[in-house]
């Protein structure tokens, strides 16, 4: 099977790795950018090109793996690519593809990607749809190569695992910096909160996050919340948000 990656990003850069990995040619990179089309074409023995219409029309799956906005962008330049076509987003509608290819379809992996960070796509859920079983087929002999788990998730269910995501990796992640805020303002590391965010982090891979909430909002524990808050002070923004979470988390109990 004959790949050609469309970007050279954080999920372009870990599929391409990944497939080619497991002995998938990719046959060519493009990019924006085309000094990081040849940057990851090296990686990966492939051929970098600046130019859409070089697009090598014997590969079997185009995978367009650019930012939400310009997918629809790139899917009207590729119009005469005659293999499967799939987008790469959690939150575009696969419809976007339609009257572009014979044979399309969305190929998420449904993970967090750092170009620097090493991860093995082995339990990474790759959720899958497509427009008719022969794009189907494709899609799900690619995932098969990369991970023990794919699933077929319609445009509309993937919305909201891309929400929920969000929810619980980029707002998460927003959170731990905010944390460090509070820490550098008050001259301290943010290296003593790794193990708690470990721990927190293990206990839903066996509960669900309700049953394992912890802290001075779910006991209801007035005189902490008032005690944070006024450390707060000098920090509406940190005030604001902690007041808010405190309540949403109350509200659960």
């Amino acid at each position: 099977m004959k790949i050609v990656i469309i970007g050279a990003g954080n999920i372009a850069t870990h599929l391409a790795k990944a497939l080619q990995a497991k002995n998938v040619q990719i046959a060519q990179v493009w990019s924006y950018h085309y000094n990081n089309a040849l940057t990851l074409a090296k990686q990966v023995n492939a051929q970098a090109i600046d130019s859409l219409n070089e697009i090598d029309q014997q590969a079997d799956v185009c995978l367009i793996a650019v930012k939400d906005d310009a997918i629809s962008e790139i899917a009207e330049q590729i119009k005469d690519f005659k293999g499967l076509i799939a987008h790469t987003s959690g939150a575009v509608n696969m419809e976007v593809l339609n009257g572009i290819a014979e044979h399309y379809g969305v190929f998420y992996p449904l993970q967090t990607f750092s170009k620097d960070k090493e991860l093995s796509f082995v339990d990474i859920p790759l959720c899958l749809e497509a427009n008719n079983e022969i794009a189907l087929q494709t899609l799900k002999h690619l995932a098969a190569k990369l991970s023990t788990h794919s699933v077929e998730v319609n445009s509309e269910k993937r919305k909201i695992l891309h929400l929920a995501a969000v929810f619980a990796c980029n707002f998460t992640n927003h959170l731990y910096a905010l944390a460090n805020e509070v820490l550098k303002f008050n001259e301290l590391d943010f290296a003593i909160l790794r193990p708690l965010i470990n721990e927190t982090a293990a206990k839903v891979q066996h509960a669900l996050p309700l049953a394992v909430q912890t802290g001075p909002a779910i006991r209801n524990d007035e005189q902490t919340l008032k005690k944070h808050e006024e450390l707060l002070v000098q920090q509406p923004q940190l005030l604001e948000i902690y007041k808010t979470l405190s309540n949403s988390i109350k509200k659960t109990r």
